[in-house]
């Protein structure tokens, strides 16, 4: 079982950045992919980034690529979101998830509040 916490958000003007974190606890988190998603009041959960187990594989979404990077330390069984040129329409709930090596994400963080004021 994976348990993770999310930490980092807050409130950020427009332009600013922030950087996430999200601590894993569960033996096997170095074989885990993990995920940022995100969701915004009134606003189904969408996909941010993705990280595989080894970092070799990294995907964004359009919205944030360019802006956004992904990484993660397994000696120190955390993944990092690092956000700059924030925007308003980042504004969301974020919540880091992970996955083991073969299925779907299956464990959830309980999400950190990211506020970007224009």
């Amino acid at each position: 079982q994976v348990q993770l916490v999310e930490s980092g958000g807050g409130l950020v003007q427009a332009g600013g950045s922030l950087r996430l974190s999200c601590a894993a606890s569960g033996r096997t988190f170095s074989s885990y992919g993990m995920g940022w998603f995100r969701q915004a009041p009134g606003k189904e959960r969408e996909f941010v980034a993705a990280i595989t187990w080894s970092g070799g594989n990294i995907r964004y979404s359009d919205s944030v690529l360019g802006r956004f990077t992904v990484s993660r330390d397994n000696t120190k069984n955390t993944v990092y979101l690092q956000m700059n040129r924030l925007k308003p329409e980042d504004t969301a709930v974020y919540y880091c998830a992970s996955r083991p090596p073969i299925g779907e994400y299956n464990y959830w963080g309980q999400g950190t509040q990211v506020t970007v004021s224009s």
